[in-house]
């Protein structure tokens, strides 16, 4: 079998040509592998026994290198990206207003504008927040290789684009399942917000209303709008095999620190949002805990995912909000009625996020108040086979009434979900050989015989 070597124009190409079909069975296959990750015993190839803890080795110039070995039922593979140190260096000075006239820059009053042709909401010049990290310093930098069953080289890839993919992938697993998600609010304006945007359009494309990015950079967050719009555009092509259809209701803002009322609009799109994205380097809280853990803040039921942080020290939530999503529940709750809370805090690693999640660890959160996602797929299935058992008496085999899911779904659909990941090398492999299949498939990429 011939090596197949993608370079970052060829991953881009293959992930930009993707359908929603596509997102699907990728999706799924990433799915089971989390599944198994989570609840297979060692004669599954994906099981957590087989996969080591990623080795991070710190370089003289701040930057940090990851070594993340993993293997599957397909093969086994390595991934190494090396992240650039979060240090903020000094910023160049805020861009003018006019060289966005491209993008028709609205008013915050503009209610006609659409998400296709504007940027609707308030716009600045931009400052820095100290716990940020320079945007352009930390973007993962490296490469994938995949071998097959009996370590025969199979693939060399870019990792650049496919780390943020994979990371969106898993994070929209839960965005699927929510029962609405009208308002978005996204912090960053990198890979990673842009691939939890697009893939966020390209799933639930009519019901999203509005997109709030918030970013210190104004000129970064219009970048990633733009490509948004026509994907491709700066990579010397016409665009995206598949455009994502922004929603003609749909409206962007972005809102960065230099705004004078940022603090005030900062508070409301995070209230308004159903859905957070949090996608930056951050090594303090990017709003405060009050905003959701204060009365007003718990009325409505959001999804956070949270996946910018990978380090003990770095955190972009507050630590009392995951205390206070998985302190027990009582059944008096004065006289407002609070978003259900299901008790735990969802990770793609339970290992991995108590060694190095900055917001698990500074929360202090036990092994048993944090669930890995793969379990949750084990239990969706437990309740399909115990329905199919009960056929249409509704009843188990012991004669009992089936109870449903002790609000699981109701939680996940409407509830306050928290998904903290850092990342997995077993989602690299498990990706990284779709792709390998999709390249192979559509003669992407090139292929060196005998290798």
């Amino acid at each position: 079998m011939p090596l197949t070597i993608l370079t970052d124009h060829d991953v881009k190409s293959i992930l930009h040509s993707l359908d929603k079909e596509d997102i699907y069975e990728i999706q799924q296959s990433l799915a089971d592998g989390l599944h198994y990750y989570s609840t297979a015993t060692e004669d599954n190839g994906c099981c957590s026994t087989y996969q080591p803890m990623r080795t991070s080795l710190q370089r003289t110039d701040g930057s940090t290198t990851l070594f993340m070995p993993a293997t599957s039922n397909d093969g086994l593979g390595v991934k190494i990206v090396t992240i650039g140190s979060p240090n903020t260096p000094s910023e160049p000075p805020p861009p003018p207003l006019s060289t966005l006239s491209r993008l028709s820059i609205s008013s915050h009053s503009d209610t006609t504008s659409t998400a296709s042709s504007s940027i609707s909401g308030p716009t600045s010049s931009f400052s820095t927040p100290p716990s940020t990290a320079s945007s352009q310093s930390t973007t993962p930098r490296g490469s994938l290789t995949l071998l097959d069953s009996s370590g025969t080289p199979r693939a060399l890839m870019n990792a650049e684009e496919l780390t943020a993919f994979r990371t969106a992938l898993a994070s929209v697993m839960i965005f699927k399942k929510r029962a609405s998600v009208h308002d978005i609010t996204v912090f960053g304006a990198g890979k990673q917000a842009y691939w939890h945007l697009r893939l966020a359009l390209l799933l639930r494309p009519d019901e999203v209303h509005h997109v709030n990015i918030i970013n210190r950079d104004f000129e970064r967050g219009t970048r990633m709008i733009r490509a948004l719009m026509n994907p491709m555009e700066d990579e010397g092509g016409s665009g995206a095999d598949v455009v994502v259809q922004v929603p003609r209701r749909a409206k962007f803002s972005l809102l960065t620190p230099g705004h004078h009322e940022y603090e005030r609009l900062l508070k409301e799109q995070v209230r308004k949002a159903g859905v957070i994205f949090l996608t930056t380097p951050s090594l303090t809280p990017l709003f405060p805990a009050e905003f959701l853990t204060s009365t007003e803040g718990r009325r409505k039921g959001r999804y956070i995912a949270a996946i910018g942080s990978y380090k003990p020290h770095m955190l972009e939530l507050h630590p009392d909000v995951l205390k206070q999503a998985v302190a027990p529940q009582h059944d008096h709750r004065h006289f407002h009625k609070h978003a259900p809370t299901g008790g735990a805090v969802l990770v793609d690693s339970v290992e991995a996020c108590l060694k190095e999640a900055g917001e698990v660890i500074q929360a202090g959160l036990k092994p048993e108040e944090v669930v890995e996602l793969g379990e949750l797929v084990m239990l969706k299935r437990d309740r399909e086979r115990r329905r199919a058992e009960a056929g249409e008496s509704g009843k188990g085999k012991d004669g009992m009434e089936l109870q449903g899911d002790g609000g699981l779904q109701e939680w996940l659909s409407k509830g306050n979900v928290i998904y903290k990941s850092v990342g997995l090398g077993l989602m690299d492999v498990i990706t990284g050989g779709e792709l390998v299949r999709i390249a192979d498939e559509r003669g992407v990429g090139t292929r060196v015989e005998g290798f």
